[in-house]
């Protein structure tokens, strides 16, 4: 582990969808770079993002129709594909935000009671 990676968090199993989810529910239509220095800066660059954790995800929740990906040019002119979160994927993450906070609820009163 290198000295950049001290403090550095990995973002849980299954975490992952549900944070792209709110980003995008948040900011609206973002293209994957977008998304990774939003998550970065809001995460006090304690969650680093590489290629090829972010692109799994946005893959995986465009095949679930969570959301949709189209082609369009970035602030610089390039071509991205960006990303906007559809009704599926508004009420899953709805769902999901709901499982998560009852989970690290759950995760919380048992660190603190010493389970």
């Amino acid at each position: 582990m290198s000295s950049e990676d001290v403090g550095r968090l990995v973002v849980l199993q299954g975490t992952l969808d549900l944070i792209v989810l709110r980003t995008l529910d948040t900011m609206g239509p973002q293209h994957a770079y977008a998304i990774a220095t939003r998550l970065e800066q809001l995460s006090d660059n304690s969650l680093h993002l590489n290629q090829g954790t972010l692109y799994p995800a946005l893959v995986r929740l465009e095949q679930q129709g969570r959301i949709k990906g189209s082609w369009a040019k970035t602030d610089s002119n390039r071509e991205a594909k960006f990303y906007a979160i559809t009704k599926a994927g508004q009420k899953a993450l709805t769902q999901e935000m709901q499982r998560w906070r009852r989970m690290s609820g759950l995760v919380e009163k048992l660190l603190t009671e010493g389970a």
